[in-house]
């Protein structure tokens, strides 16, 4: 019986990508463009209806584009060369290493001592964490990979719950889902703390408009602490922890500290790379050094002081498959954008809607925006793609500038938190292995929700207090 299903949805994913196929392309989409555009939709619904593992899904869909002759050999596997993907990899390795030496668990029964009675309390835990590491470290990539993740194992394996396994609802699930949606949060509320949102001052510039790092934080500090207030409640009642209150764990947890004893030399070791990694996450942009670069070197270092061995390397399973899936779809995603694909859907939408009143042009355009978010697996990517069009269409309709920069800015964050692929932390988080597929598109999409009111009405007010549409 669950053969059969596997195999009636399997063949019902490639039907989706042989009908979308078929359909004639609007006139100024290549056929090339509309192809790769209709295998990129197969694989993601394929993903989704999980007839094979993701990873042989997202296999399956770069075979399609190369016999098909979509792509070639070399741009079908053109992302397994990007350095987010990169990062991401050795994030997994380095939260590996705290996790062997012990310093995760002692970072974690810390983090339970002190609000460890609810778990409720350890989501405001990450989300604090999260808030005040944000300015200081441009990549949220690595702020995930290298901070938050290990943290987050470290107290799913106090509370035996493991990937892939019913018991990762019991802390896990809940831990990944706070942090993911708060670090899309932090991403949005400084110009430092992920790394499109400098293209997107340069891009503002030229439209004539100035964002400086004060106006930026100015305008998204409402809306982002009250965001950041609700995310932990709003997934404690949407997708609960079996495990909500545990009344004797600060004590538990100082007696395990107790027990734990003084820190041993390969916890000095992975505490001192953790501070070197932090410390040229913060530098690395003035000093020419990237988080990638960085996240590789701290890796170099464990492995020769054999904090870390080959072993761990090889047996790091998430790493790889998240290798293998995020590069294919980062991948398509690419080469939809290379092929004009966005671009002719960003001039669309701003043709059809330049009738409308600055009000409903301006709704219209900031959702069209951050919901397009599904066919994107790079923030940096779609802002390229279309921040200035839509900025640009804004504008010409009557929409005030500095609203209008300053909305598709944040969004140009919150919006990848709506799926796996959406960004680097995105993928990371989920590779970890506490979250279905099926369950992490929810949650996205009704915390959009949540997010874009509270921005937009909240947000909104006291945008128009500081301004922003005076500008």
């Amino acid at each position: 019986m669950l053969a059969k299903k596997k195999y009636s949805l399997l063949l019902l994913t490639f039907a989706v990508g042989v009908a979308l196929w078929w359909v004639p392309p609007p006139e100024q989409v290549e056929a090339r463009a509309w192809h790769l555009f209709a295998i990129f939709v197969a694989t993601i619904f394929g993903i989704i209806a999980n007839p094979l593992p993701m990873g042989c899904m997202a296999l399956i869909g770069i075979a399609a584009t190369v016999i098909t002759k979509v792509l070639t050999f070399q741009e079908a596997f053109s992302g397994f060369g990007n350095e987010i993907v990169w990062l991401i990899v050795f994030a997994f390795f380095i939260s590996r290493g705290f996790i062997k030496t012990g310093l995760g668990a002692r970072i974690s029964f810390l983090f339970m001592r002190l609000l460890g009675k609810k778990t409720l309390g350890l989501g405001y835990g990450l989300v604090l964490t999260e808030l005040i590491l944000a300015p200081a470290i441009p990549s949220n990539t690595a702020r995930s990979g290298g901070v938050i993740l290990p943290i987050i194992k470290s107290l799913a394996n106090v509370f035996e719950s493991k990937p892939h396994q019913p018991t990762a609802k019991r802390m896990g699930a809940y831990l990944t889902t706070v942090s993911f949606q708060a670090t899309c949060i932090t991403s949005a509320m400084f110009l430092t703390s992920m790394a499109g949102n400098p293209l997107i001052v340069e891009l503002a510039q030229d439209l004539g408009i100035t964002i400086t790092w004060g106006s930026w934080a100015i305008a998204a500090i409402v809306p982002g602490l009250i965001s950041l207030a609700v995310v932990p409640y709003a997934i404690f009642k949407l997708y609960p922890p079996t495990i909500t209150e545990s009344p004797h764990a600060p004590e538990f947890a100082k007696e395990q500290l107790h027990n734990m004893g003084k820190i041993r030399s390969n916890e000095w070791i992975m505490l001192g790379v953790f501070i070197f990694l932090i410390g040229l996450w913060i530098m690395g942009p003035t000093i020419g050094i990237k988080a990638t670069v960085t996240a590789l070197l701290g890796l170099v270092i464990l492995l020769i002081t054999n904090v870390l061995t080959w072993q761990d390397i090889r047996q790091e399973e998430g790493a790889w498959e998240t290798l293998i899936w995020f590069s294919i779809l980062l991948t398509m995603a690419t080469q939809l954008n290379k092929l004009g694909l966005t671009q002719w859907f960003s001039n669309w939408v701003a043709y059809e809607i330049q009738a409308l009143p600055w009000i409903s042009a301006y709704i219209l355009l900031t959702l069209v925006y951050f919901y397009s978010h599904y066919f994107f697996a790079s923030n940096l990517a779609h802002i390229g793609a279309m921040y200035a069009t839509f900025l640009a269409a804004a504008t010409a309709l009557g929409a005030p500038l500095g609203l209008s920069a300053m909305t598709l800015a944040f969004y140009s964050s919150l919006f990848g938190g709506l799926t796996q692929y959406s960004s680097g932390p995105a993928a990371l988080l989920f590779g970890a292995g506490y979250v279905p597929v099926k369950t992490w598109w929810k949650i996205g999409f009704i915390m959009s929700i949540i997010t874009i009111l509270i921005w937009q009405l909240i947000g909104g007010l006291w945008w128009y207090a500081i301004g922003l549409f005076d500008v």
